[in-house]
């Protein structure tokens, strides 16, 4: 008879044991989640320079700017891990370097043709916007870095005040997209566009 007990009584104990070594297990990979790793990004140095125009960058910051860049709106996913970086000078030139960690490669994939989609229709799109605007813009074409990027300049002008042009480069490194964007007053003649270009690489280099 005591044998009896006793045995039950350990069998309950090894069962509690048990069981508490299961929810360990659970709650364990539960933390051990993988979480988002903030890639990298371009500092002031990295944006195109010129005689008298000093870059100053802001903070790293999560979630997507306030408001969209030019010829992106409505692009960056509601979904998705994003962050955004702010230039700016004591001129007129400006931008800004939003990522966007996408679940996967193909989704990440998506959303740069998405972006660079909605860039190349930029000028069409605001000109239907805008009565009495001009707008033009170029394709300055593809970099060979990681899965690649694209380059694309948009000039916008309306009467009675200065027109702006807008460089913006597209880039994608495994499931990380980041989008590059510069501008300033003046058109298209105005763009470095070589400069930008080794920005646009160096932006997608620091994704690593």
């Amino acid at each position: 008879m005591r044998n009896s007990t006793t045995r039950r009584a350990l069998g309950a104990v090894a069962s509690a044991a048990l069981a508490g070594a299961l929810a360990l297990t659970a709650s364990g990979s539960v933390q051990a989640a993988p979480k988002a790793t903030t890639p990298g990004f371009l500092v002031a140095k990295d944006m195109p320079q010129a005689a008298g125009n000093f870059w100053t960058a802001g903070s790293v910051t999560a979630g997507a700017p306030e408001s969209d860049p030019f010829c992106l709106e409505k692009v960056l996913p509601a979904k998705g891990t994003t962050w955004h970086r702010q230039f700016g000078t004591d001129l007129d030139t400006s931008g800004v370097q939003v990522s966007v960690q996408a679940a996967s490669d193909a989704d990440a994939k998506k959303l740069a043709a998405s972006a660079e989609a909605s860039v190349a229709a930029c000028a069409a799109d605001w000109l239907r916007a805008t009565p009495g605007g001009t707008a033009s813009w170029d394709d300055y074409g593809r970099i060979a870095v990681e899965e690649g990027a694209r380059v694309i300049g948009v000039a916008t002008s309306i009467p009675d005040s200065g027109p702006g042009v807008h460089l913006l480069g597209i880039g994608r490194d495994g499931n990380t997209v980041t989008i590059v964007t510069w501008g300033q007053l003046g058109n298209l003649s105005h763009a470095p566009v070589a400069a930008f270009k080794k920005t646009t690489t160096t932006a997608v280099n620091k994704l690593r």
